[in-house]
């Protein structure tokens, strides 16, 4: 076993451990759930037994986690700088963890646009936080305020736009891949300001 493998060996085991205390599962509990001898259990917690594929397998879904979680590494590039997208406010940071993710952080000045032309649907879904100021979000024919610290979540099925109410305000989104590529379509159709006028978060 090269050290790297060691390595890894160990972390597995440390996390089989620490996913059971998290649960407040004691090693019978486990074992139960997982189908195991407990003394098995104990072992391989231990490391005084190989780490056997199925048995792997049979263990991260008795924890409720997936064995590519179970044997994942730390990668080198844990910080990351953002996008910065100068002409509509933003800045973007993908997830690496969960491809095509993003998080997407903008400053609104406008409010929403009157026109409901203007608004916007697309597969997907997003989620938002208010992190000053406050936002007003329409869905549909729904007129939402969102406050400073409230979060709203909505699938972009629905027509919606947002913008700022009383001034500028600064919010925090997570698109998933569908709704990302939606707004990326909605803002290259568009003129230059359509992201930062409250059309599309």
């Amino acid at each position: 076993m090269t050290q790297d493998e060691g390595e890894l060996d160990s972390l597995v085991r440390k996390r089989i451990r620490a996913l059971r205390v998290a649960q407040g599962w004691s090693l019978e509990e486990l074992a139960s759930r997982a189908r195991v001898s407990q003394s098995t259990l104990s072992r391989i917690e231990n490391g005084q037994r190989r780490l056997a594929l199925d048995q792997l397998l049979t263990l991260a879904r008795a924890l409720d986690t997936s064995l590519d979680q179970l044997v994942e590494t730390a990668s080198d590039d844990v910080v990351t700088s953002p996008m910065i997208d100068g002409a509509h406010g933003l800045m973007r940071w993908p997830i690496k963890g969960v491809p095509g993710m993003s998080v997407v952080r903008q400053r609104m000045t406008e409010p929403p646009p009157d026109n409901p032309s203007r608004m916007r649907a697309h597969p997907g879904r997003e989620w938002l936080v208010v992190l000053s100021g406050t936002a007003v979000l329409l869905l549909g024919h729904r007129r939402l305020r969102v406050e400073t610290n409230q979060a709203a979540e909505f699938p972009t099925m629905l027509p919606h736009a947002i913008g700022a109410e009383g001034g500028p305000c600064e919010i925090l989104g997570i698109f998933d891949r569908d709704a990302r590529r939606g707004h990326q379509r909605d803002s290259q159709g568009a003129s230059g300001d359509r992201e930062s006028d409250g059309s599309c978060t």
